[in-house]
């Protein structure tokens, strides 16, 4: 995203994330009511929601300090989701044609966040 203004930047991160979230949910909702399926989803679920919720919460950050926080958690929460997405499909939970593009999505949010973080960082 060269030549991207930073609210410009936020702004698509913020959409992308939420997007994301609303995937999850729509692909936590074709999960087999099995036991295991059901114990597995909710912490995807929860993960992959966090992830918007942390983006959302690191935008509203009232210092350096604090948004760097906010965004480690971001990238904490994203790489449980990824973890969770890679149990269902190698369980065969799931299908992984259906879990692919969510598993792409969060590694791509994961690396942008994790990008952002550094250059955060860097810049103290």
């Amino acid at each position: 995203m060269e030549n991207v203004s930073k609210v410009d930047f936020v702004t698509s991160i913020k959409a992308r994330t939420k997007q994301f979230v609303l995937g999850s949910i729509k692909f936590y909702q074709t999960l087999p009511k099995t036991e295991e399926g059901k114990i597995i989803g909710r912490q995807f679920i929860r993960s992959a929601s966090s992830v918007g919720a942390n983006y959302r919460a690191a935008c509203r950050s009232r210092s350096r300090a604090e948004f760097f926080s906010k965004l480690s958690i971001v990238i904490e929460e994203a790489d449980e989701t990824a973890f969770w997405i890679e149990i269902l499909i190698e369980s065969k939970i799931t299908n992984s044609a259906e879990a692919q593009p969510l598993l792409k999505e969060v590694n791509e949010i994961l690396a942008i966040v994790a990008k952002a973080r550094k250059t955060v960082s860097s810049n103290k």
